[in-house]
């Protein structure tokens, strides 16, 4: 059994997302493991890209921070190198856009991912039809190709992108870019139940997740999981040159969302 297989087999869980390299290689290190410390049950890291397209101003800065203090794709595979040495049984998925994997070959790219210790990759922006490269240079490398779905995917479109998925799949909650939301759509628990009728992949929902009534809320819904991205990068941006200060905010965050994964208890009735 993999490592996100064995995770999802005690739902639901709390998966977040950090920059590598934000705000620096090191520190980045130091933010992971105070993410894994506070209870992160999957730690998703993205690679980062000049032209992150599915990212709202947050992470897009995170991005433009980690590629200003140097950070390579080598620098993210030695990064998740050090973390599963931390970690070693929790579950690390890479975030990336196509042209890094492109660029440095697929074949290459998924050997040093699983050799560095990666459970899975999401590519954001390659469409199901353009995979045929990808998929076998995955499947040889034991890594899982994590599907994404919006609320906008055709059912058509979905069976497609789910029969070549593996690990779980990411839900997006709403139209548009990632980023902090005060409320999510009313649609989520349709999306869930649409997407669990062709699947027997666990589900995870992020995109706008970002308050302990977010995570109640896409529980209820059925998903396997929540994901949280720019509620918890926006505090790396916030306490730029105060790390102590950056990682207590970063527990208590994740403290605080997890709690939302827990189902209020019945009113007693007298």
């Amino acid at each position: 059994m993999s490592r996100i297989d064995a995770l999802f087999a005690r739902s639901p869980v709390f998966i977040g997302f950090t920059v590598a390299g934000d705000p620096g290689i090191e520190a980045s290190l130091r933010v992971a493991k105070a993410m894994i410390e506070a209870g992160v049950d999957l730690l998703e890291i993205a690679i980062p890209y000049s032209d992150p397209v599915a990212d709202g101003p947050v992470i897009e800065r995170a991005h433009v921070r980690a590629l200003r203090a140097g950070t390579t794709t080598d620098d993210v595979f030695a990064l998740v190198r050090r973390i599963r040495e931390h970690a070693p049984a929790l579950p690390l998925v890479l975030f990336t856009y196509h042209n890094i994997i492109h660029r440095r070959g697929p074949d290459r790219f998924f050997s040093e991912a699983a050799a560095a210790g990666a459970d899975g990759v999401l590519i954001v922006d390659l469409p199901v039809e353009e995979s045929g490269e990808v998929a076998p240079c995955a499947a040889r490398y034991g890594i899982d190709r994590i599907a994404l779905i919006a609320p906008t995917t055709s059912p058509e479109r979905q069976h497609a992108i789910l029969s070549g998925a593996s690990g779980f799949v990411y839900l997006i909650s709403l139209e548009g870019v990632t980023g902090e939301r005060d409320r999510l759509p009313p649609g989520i628990a349709g999306l869930v139940g649409a997407v669990r009728e062709k699947t027997g992949l666990p589900l995870a929902v992020g995109f706008g997740v970002s308050r302990p009534e977010h995570v109640r809320t896409v529980v209820a819904a059925g998903a396997n999981g929540v994901i949280v991205g720019s509620a918890l990068v926006r505090l790396i941006e916030e306490h730029a040159g105060d790390e102590a200060g950056m990682q207590d905010a970063l527990r208590a965050a994740i403290a605080a969302l997890r709690r939302g994964l827990v189902p209020d208890p019945e009113p007693d009735i007298p």
